[in-house]
């Protein structure tokens, strides 16, 4: 059946779409790659190409029903590291996680490699895609939305426990805590780029011991180490926002129907998964493009913890949030800086995540609103003591 899409765009670090970094899917790859996976069907029809940046991945039509492909570079992500997001789909489906079903190709592994790419196949998840079209940092349309997304993200980490399996080892885009969660960052990231040449040239050009020392470490590192050094290993989704779930319906008292995109999931511990819902959704980042102060969300907040902290593991607890926030987005910062310098060679896009969102952001922390919500955190924690 011939396409009927719009021109590709892919969202940008802004607030305009821009021209995809990777190749869209046309029907010819999907014709290829889908003969590989017997349960998937006969493409018929790409009904929708999503506009996230890191990958190029659509919804298509088959004779069998309706699956996602994805397609990413080697590089971003290597078959082993796909391979380890997929048993941790299969650990939560086994504990009654609404998750994606992955589909496995012929010779039973879920990610194949073609090239280049490597592949991943999962049929449509239930519920509706509200977010879909959403772009980075936005908030949900409700607290009630953030509410049920808090339920939701604590009863993964239920579900999440008993998972054994290692962290990432490689991978330009990478969420966790490993760098600045280190009694000495600086040390450990210099130890770092000996694998990461893309990042080590580009820090190269940049007075980036001194930048990160006096915007993020200086500011925030004691405190936000002190707190998360009792914390327990836990593989986490590691990129949790509106537009990786689906819901029940549009209205206000939606519910998550099924979770998706664990394209970021790593082995981290509970308490950044929850730092990083709030980094991704609860402050309006992309005011910066307008030229205004962003403000945090409260209420969205208040919504987001209370769902939390009614589903959350059993000894859980959200003492500490306060003290690591402000250094969450900081591993991943660094790694986007390392995905656009290598992988797709745009260094006016490294730019933009080293001081937008690595110093940018850490600064605004440290300001007025950036207190402001980081006193509600520790009032919550002082009330729960």
């Amino acid at each position: 059946m011939k396409e009927k899409l719009e021109p590709h765009r892919s969202h940008g670090l802004g607030l305009e779409d821009v021209a995809p970094d990777w190749p869209a899917l046309e029907m010819e790859d999907v014709e290829r790659l889908l003969a590989s996976y017997p349960d998937a069907g006969r493409p018929l029809e790409i009904v929708w190409r999503s506009p996230r940046p890191f990958s190029a991945a659509a919804q298509i039509r088959t004779n069998r029903g309706t699956v996602i492909v994805k397609r990413v570079h080697r590089d971003v992500r290597s078959p082993d590291d796909m391979e380890g997001e997929h048993a941790f789909i299969a650990h939560l489906r086994a504990r009654g996680a609404p998750v994606v079903e992955v589909l496995r190709d012929r010779d039973g592994c879920g990610a194949l490699q073609q090239g280049l790419w490597t592949c991943e196949v999962h049929r449509v998840g239930s519920g509706l895609d509200v977010y879909r079209d959403a772009p980075s940092w936005t908030p949900y349309r409700s607290p009630d939305h953030a509410h049920a997304a808090g339920v939701s993200l604590g009863a993964l980490h239920r579900a999440a426990s008993g998972f054994a399996h290692h962290a990432r080892r490689g991978g330009m885009l990478r969420a966790d805590f490993r760098l600045f969660g280190d009694e000495d960052p600086i040390a450990r990231i210099e130890d770092d780029l000996a694998a990461r040449p893309a990042l080590a040239r580009w820090l190269g050009e940049r007075d980036w011991r001194r930048e990160i020392t006096e915007r993020l470490l200086q500011p925030f590192h004691r405190r936000a180490v002190a707190a998360v050094r009792a914390t327990q290993p836990l593989w986490t989704h590691g990129d949790w926002h509106g537009s990786n779930l689906l819901w029940s319906a549009e209205s206000d008292d939606a519910k998550v129907s099924t979770i998706m995109d664990f394209g970021l999931s790593n082995c981290s511990f509970a308490l950044f998964d929850v730092a990083t819902a709030i980094e991704r959704t609860l402050v309006s980042w992309l005011d910066f493009e307008r030229g205004v102060e962003p403000v945090a969300d409260l209420d969205q907040l208040d919504a987001l913890l209370d769902g939390y902290s009614a589903t959350m593991p059993r000894g859980a607890s959200l003492h500490g949030l306060a003290a690591l926030l402000p250094l969450a987005h900081a591993d991943f910062a660094l790694s986007e800086v390392d995905y656009f310098a290598g992988a797709t060679g745009n260094m006016a896009h490294a730019a933009l995540a080293y001081d937008g969102y690595l110093l940018r952001h850490a600064d605004w922390f440290d300001g007025n609103e950036g207190r402001r919500l980081l006193r509600r955190i520790a009032e919550r924690e002082g009330r729960v003591a």
